[in-house]
């Protein structure tokens, strides 16, 4: 099915995807709709143009392919599938997520990963191929974050408070450097071959999807991430 987005209001587009029998929708003309493929299970959605707020927000299955830049929230409280950007995306990606990946060609803007965590086999991903704004994986509680830093000129791929909060989950880093501003509750090492299998998977996905040379990028240094044992904000929580 082709949907011609333009002139098109959220809610008429969101409509004709909803009751859609294809499985396969191609959107042309996107100019901002929110809430693109909100819920959605067991279709494969290619946004030409770029989609508004809250792109696959509660995804359940589907895949999401975005030829240009997404906006806010893309992949809020997401539980299951894919989405790619061959762009950047703006601010509050992966807003508690709980499955499913998101992979980002180039830039994500502030607070990525916030609220993101894991249960059983649910494990998120995001998959960062630029640079990141401040407060990423802010009060992560689980899944994975992984920051390449390709095509970026600072030494640091990651803006200020990195990891604040954090009491679940990982975060990579393809860095010389660490954040100078890294709280206390974090602990920070150089990953070891074991960190570098559990990522491998999803960095061979990100290369394969975005035409990166694989061995380009592992060939760098990577930082593994992780919360202190005795994080004082694990007692504020459930589940730990």
């Amino acid at each position: 099915m082709n949907i011609d987005a333009k002139n098109l209001h959220f809610k008429e587009l969101n409509r004709k995807i909803k009751d859609s029998m294809d499985k396969d929708i191609v959107i042309d003309n996107c100019i901002g709709q929110r809430y693109i493929a909100s819920g959605e299970k067991g279709k494969n959605i290619i946004i030409n143009g770029v989609p508004g707020n809250a792109l696959g927000c509660y995804l359940n299955g589907s895949t999401v392919r975005v030829n240009g830049n997404a906006q806010d929230a893309t992949g809020d409280t997401m539980n299951d599938g894919t989405i790619y950007i061959h762009g950047h995306c703006g601010d509050a990606c992966g807003y508690a997520m709980r499955g499913g990946k998101i992979f980002i060609r180039d830039n994500a803007g502030y607070r990525t990963g916030i609220h993101m965590k894991q249960y059983k086999d649910k494990k998120p991903v995001i998959v960062i191929g630029g640079k990141v704004g401040s407060f990423l994986g802010e009060y992560l509680a689980g899944g994975i974050i992984i920051v390449l830093g390709l095509n970026s000129k600072d030494s640091i791929p990651v803006g200020d408070f990195c990891g604040t909060g954090m009491h679940g989950g990982k975060i990579y880093l393809r860095s010389d450097d660490l954040p100078k501003d890294l709280p206390k509750q974090v602990i920070s090492r150089k990953a070891t071959k074991e960190d570098m299998e559990e990522v491998k998977e999803y960095i061979e996905e990100f290369c394969n999807e975005f035409k990166v040379d694989i061995e380009d990028v592992l060939k760098e240094n990577f930082f593994c991430l992780i919360p202190d044992t005795k994080n004082p904000y694990r007692q504020l929580y459930t589940h730990n």
